[in-house]
């Protein structure tokens, strides 16, 4: 079995953008003294960054003989062929043919993903669409489970 780990972490610039929030905050707070804006920089700057770590702790993994992905848990025998999605069809596949009834663990600035198609007859959704860095060893690791 080939192991899948992978965390969907924020890109760099969310963070710089976290430090800019608690700068603003900082400066709402400057007119009414300077221990006040201090706590305003720190503590909007916490508040953004803690916002920014909890979006990007998503893991998605393969390990017995599951596809975890976030919160969900979906045995592989439940799972079709993995499909990789390039750039351009993930953007197609996040917005016009997204159906509404999918699996969806995606993240916006990741442009490639994996789509599953979800093969048990008692389950309503249609698919798992999971935003991924390395599609292609997510899907390697999901059809060696399925072979195993």
């Amino acid at each position: 079995m080939q192991p899948y780990e992978e965390r969907l972490s924020a890109p760099r610039s969310w963070w710089f953008i976290a430090v800019l929030m608690g700068v603003s905050v900082g400066l709402i707070m400057l007119p009414f003294g300077t221990l006040p804006m201090l706590g305003g920089l720190i503590g909007g700057a916490a508040l953004a960054c803690v916002a920014v770590s909890s979006y990007g702790s998503a893991r998605v993994r393969v390990v017995a003989d599951s596809l975890v992905a976030g919160e969900a848990r979906i045995p592989v025998s439940a799972l079709g062929t993995p499909e990789v999605l390039d750039a351009a069809e993930a953007a197609a596949w996040r917005s016009y043919k997204a159906d509404p009834r999918a699996f969806m663990l995606l993240r916006s600035y990741i442009p490639t993903a994996l789509r599953v198609e979800v093969t048990d007859p008692a389950d309503p959704t249609p698919y798992v669409y999971v935003s991924t860095r390395n599609p292609e060893a997510l899907a390697a690791a999901l059809t060696a489970v399925r072979s195993a």
